[in-house]
């Protein structure tokens, strides 16, 4: 008799991982606060009342241009001070880019688990000829020089096509090869196990192997993954609009305010100082969610006290 293996839970298994690592749990407890400063970015202004899109002239010193008050103009009415030039409030602008920031890293992380999953889980139960393309493809894209050639997409792309969905596509579409790796590994394992042994001679195709064997143990390493892969594509994205192909003005993001923020560091170190830190924020507390997750299920790794 051939016994079954029943896959863990997902959410209990990431609970109980959590709480056995604080940096995961502050990682894990940072993101979320992030998050819900991106979905309520406009009344969470509001309270101050500002928005990222209004020029306020009378908070700007007429003869720099800067802003009027010390540390960046910061006072009751703009709480981290406004930006150079415009005098738009760095508050409001911090929030609302990082629901750019966010979405952006996290929907283009969505389509590379999207699009790796399915070609590393199809790869790795197929085998043959398939894991040779698959592999080489991957190798090719590892390889690849994709920054330079986001950039000089970035910049040929229509200006009617979204650049938001433009950016996820293209992150999206080069960084699938990583999680396709892992899974393609990951379906080899299990490809081997009885269960899964079982299931076939019992007359089981291979869309129900891999959807009721397969998948429920794939999410696990998929998830800790993807962690590790939401701050590099906040990053890139931070990267295309700091050389001006990313996202353009006037929609507010990390990566364009930082490219902003360099010709007044010496007179308005503010400006660098709110969007810089709220991106080492989120990639801290993603690298250290993702870290966590995975010392905690990959025992090669990690090593539990």
């Amino acid at each position: 008799m051939v016994q079954t293996v029943t896959p863990r839970s997902v959410p209990g298994t990431l609970w109980r991982a959590l709480r056995a690592d604080r940096g995961a749990l502050a990682g894990a407890g940072t993101t979320v606060a992030l998050l819900l400063v991106a979905l309520v970015a406009g009344p969470l202004t509001a309270l101050e009342g500002q928005d990222p899109y209004t020029f306020h002239n009378e908070a700007l010193d007429p003869a720099t241009g800067g802003p009027a008050g010390a540390l960046g103009g910061i006072s009751g009415t703009h709480w981290f001070g406004v930006e150079p030039l415009t005098g738009r409030d760095l508050f409001a602008i911090v929030a609302f880019g990082a629901r750019t920031s966010l979405l952006i890293g996290f929907a283009a992380t969505a389509v590379s688990v999207l699009v790796g999953v399915v070609i590393g889980a199809l790869a790795g139960y197929l085998g043959g000829w398939v894991d040779r393309v698959v592999s080489w493809v991957a190798d090719v894209i590892f390889g690849f020089p994709y920054l330079v050639f986001m950039i000089a997409l970035s910049a040929i792309a229509p200006a009617s096509f979204p650049r938001p969905l433009l950016l996820v596509l293209l992150m999206g579409s080069f960084g699938w090869a990583r999680i396709a790796r892992v899974v393609r590994a990951q379906t080899l394992t299990l490809k081997a196990r009885r269960f899964v042994a079982a299931s076939r001679a019992m007359g089981a195709g291979p869309w129900h192997v891999f959807r009721h064997q397969l998948l429920p143990n794939l999410w696990v390493p998929v998830i800790v993954v993807a962690t590790l892969s939401i701050p590099g594509k906040i990053g890139t994205e931070a990267a295309l609009s700091f050389l001006g192909v990313g996202i353009p003005p006037p929609t507010p993001s990390w990566g364009r305010s930082i490219s902003g923020a360099v010709d007044w560091v010496s007179t308005d170190p503010m400006f660098l100082f709110f969007p810089g830190a709220a991106l080492f924020l989120a990639t801290l507390a993603l690298n250290l969610l993702g870290d966590g997750l995975r010392d905690a299920f990959d025992p090669r790794t990690g090593v539990r006290r």
